[in-house]
């Protein structure tokens, strides 16, 4: 299962809207074939490890993150394949959330006298599909709040300049966090001052679609782009409507302090430099009227921390949200 979650990693950035799966065939002398989900309309994980392994399959285990699909979409039903392989065992990460396969999958398989194990390495596979399981069970996109900020919390200086914060290694890892989501979100404020593209550059992979909250002009290198003046609620089912699994916010601190006030945010990724405003004329990371009582205060849980050349990396989410990762 280890290797399949790692042969996922490889799916991540052409896979969506369908989740990012790996799976491995173990034959009976023990060789190895792995796949993962090709592109939105080609063959899914199981398929692609099928197809590589062969005749090999036939008495041979199948590992999967995610339950197999048991309806038929732009492809069909990977039980079938499973079951007209001749594969006699199936072990599986996670039950699939999404409502047109929910346990039906493994149902089928165990009719059809497969043997299946399922919640294996299941924390694990659940953290790698965690924009997918929010998705598919609230309808909206997993939110991502990306913010750069100076050691005492200061996002821009008073004239509103912002950019070059942190470092090089800091700014790639943004241009990962772009290609792995569906779309990127800004104020139409940091539009006017910063004029940024919010394109994938210098890695591999897909540029999202782009969002801006208010009006911008024709000339704005953000085009094409769409721009959005209702409520954030709103936005977010629009989107979920849409397909759109995972939206990085990475507005300035008016923007990102309207989603946290509506409890909006699911992850919080904090770039820390290695500098200081040495003020409070500066702006923050939320521009906003905060608690008045520390009975008040927003607690999260740090999820995961690393070292982004001389910045740092803070990966913070809702405590709540973890304990039902844990349910």
């Amino acid at each position: 299962m280890q290797i399949a979650i790692n042969t996922a990693n490889r799916a991540r950035l052409i896979s969506r809207p369908n989740p990012w799966v790996g799976a491995v065939v173990v034959t009976q002398s023990g060789e190895i074939f792995e796949g993962s989900t090709s592109r939105a309309g080609g063959p899914h994980a199981e398929i692609n490890a099928l197809t590589i392994a062969g005749k090999l399959a036939r008495g041979a285990t199948l590992f999967s993150t995610l339950e197999p699909c048991n309806h038929t979409g732009r492809t069909g039903p990977c039980t079938e394949a499973i079951i007209s392989s001749g594969i006699t065992r199936v072990v599986v990460g996670i039950t699939d959330p999404d409502p047109k396969v929910s346990g039906s999958g493994i149902a089928r398989l165990r009719e059809a006298g497969v043997s299946v194990e399922d919640g294996v390495l299941a924390d694990e596979v659940a953290s790698q599909l965690k924009a997918y399981i929010h998705h598919r069970t609230t309808n909206r996109p997993f939110v991502v709040l990306k913010m750069a900020s100076t050691l005492d919390g200061r996002t821009a200086a008073p004239d509103g300049t912002s950019m070059w914060i942190t470092g090089e290694t800091a700014r790639r890892r943004v241009q990962q966090l772009r290609a792995e989501s569906d779309a990127v979100l800004v104020g139409a404020n940091t539009v006017r001052v910063d004029d940024p593209r919010l394109t994938v550059r210098d890695i591999e992979g897909d540029s999202p679609r782009r969002i801006v909250l208010g009006e911008v002009t024709k000339s704005a290198r953000v085009n094409p782009c769409t721009q959005w003046r209702g409520a954030l609620v709103d936005l977010l089912d629009e989107l979920g409507n849409q397909g759109v699994l995972q939206l990085l916010v990475e507005g300035g601190p008016t923007v990102a302090a309207a989603f946290h006030r509506e409890n909006l945010i699911n992850q919080y990724i904090f770039h820390l430099a290695p500098a200081l405003t040495g003020g409070n004329d500066s702006l923050s990371i939320f521009e906003n009227t905060g608690i008045s009582t520390m009975a008040q205060l927003w607690r999260g849980k740090i999820v995961a921390s690393q070292q982004l050349g001389d910045d740092l990396e803070i990966v913070l989410e809702p405590i709540s949200q973890n304990q039902e990762t844990k349910k």
